[in-house]
């Protein structure tokens, strides 16, 4: 898959990267305040009656704080985090031994959960709801279940594909909260904060410049910060403005909306060779020399959420929107395809 500064997944290098610039409380949490709120609410209950919090389900796309959301669950309960995510449990005895060495109130921090496999999901049914898991010894006929009680636990569970999740699994979390993309507002509250932190001084302009070009999302916020830092170090004397600002993302391709190369590039083929379409995916991806995959995970998410691209039974299609942002007229008298229902997927 094409790297870009602009995807919304992070590697093991970013991730601790941004271990610095993770808030700490909710206090500190900036964004998502309808999901902040009724977390605090949650939590505050549970302090209350001195109970573990109910299991909670973080759902939306990458890069908007599912992981943040869960150490802060875990700070604000003053409890243990355990994390680990669902491709890393193949089997129920992976799970069952991460269960039993739970200590009382811990947080179980499971990313990506609906990649989990099947024997771990129906045996994670059972600790959840009755905090047990049956560990079965022996094989064949002779096989027996030994019911081993578990410790009071929270699972936090994180997704970017809630529809994949089954609904026993589901049904099972006492709160599920979905994430929304963040607004320019607080995308450069983030920016400041992160600013802040890294000790680098940058006017207010920049700060909404960087904020604005950032897909509506904190990750990919804190990583042009960090890029245009260092054009700042490298061009200038390591204060940022506006100017050093659009320079460096002029320099990585990124324009004032937050299209990078390969989304501009997706555009100008969809319009100038097939006339704005309809034209199917695998197409698109020949035609631009990338994996579907890529289209369809990197640049369709947020082309769609701006309305530049349109999904249709008969293929994707530009809409007015993207005609305009390459300053091109749309063709009169053939706008009916976006009255056609939309693909869901």
């Amino acid at each position: 898959m094409t790297e870009s500064i602009l995807g919304p997944d992070a590697d093991d290098v970013e991730r601790a990267q941004e271990l610095a610039l993770r808030p700490k409380s909710l206090k500190e949490f900036v964004g998502q305040q309808r999901v902040a709120s009724q977390i605090d609410l949650l939590l505050t209950a549970a302090r209350t009656r001195k109970n573990s919090a109910d299991h909670i389900l973080l759902s939306g796309p990458p890069g908007l704080g599912k992981t943040t959301l869960a150490m802060i669950i875990a700070s604000e309960m003053n409890a243990p985090l355990r994390i680990t995510s669902g491709p890393a449990i193949q089997h129920a005895g992976d799970l069952a031994s991460i269960l039993s060495s739970l200590v009382e109130g811990e947080i179980l921090f499971l990313d990506e959960i609906h990649r989990m496999s099947r024997p771990a999901e129906e045996m994670l049914y059972l600790a959840m709801e009755d905090f047990r898991v049956d560990v079965i010894v022996g094989k064949g006929a002779g096989a027996t279940a030994i019911p081993l009680s578990l410790p009071q636990f929270t699972l936090v569970g994180a997704t970017t594909r809630a529809g994949l999740l089954p609904s026993p699994l589901r049904d099972r979390f006492g709160f599920t909260a979905q994430l929304d993309f963040y607004d320019d507002v607080d995308l450069a509250t983030i920016v400041r904060r992160s600013a802040d932190l890294l000790k680098v001084a940058i006017d207010d302009s920049a700060v909404s410049e960087i904020g604005s070009r950032s897909r509506g999302t904190p990750r990919v916020a804190n990583r042009l910060l960090r890029r245009v830092r260092d054009y700042a170090q490298v061009h200038g004397n390591g204060s940022i403005n506006l100017s050093s600002a659009q320079a460096a993302l002029e320099m990585y391709e990124v324009d004032h909306i937050g299209l990078d190369r390969l989304d501009k590039a997706l555009l100008e083929i969809l319009i100038k060779r097939f006339n704005g379409g309809p034209v199917g995916i695998s197409t698109l991806a020949m035609s631009l020399g990338e994996e579907s995959e890529t289209i369809e995970g990197l640049c369709e998410p947020f082309l769609v959420r701006r309305g530049l691209i349109a999904r249709t039974p008969r293929g994707r299609v530009a809409t007015p929107a993207s005609w305009a942002h390459l300053g091109l007229t749309p063709p009169q008298g053939d706008l009916g395809i976006f009255d056609m229902p939309a693909l869901d997927a």
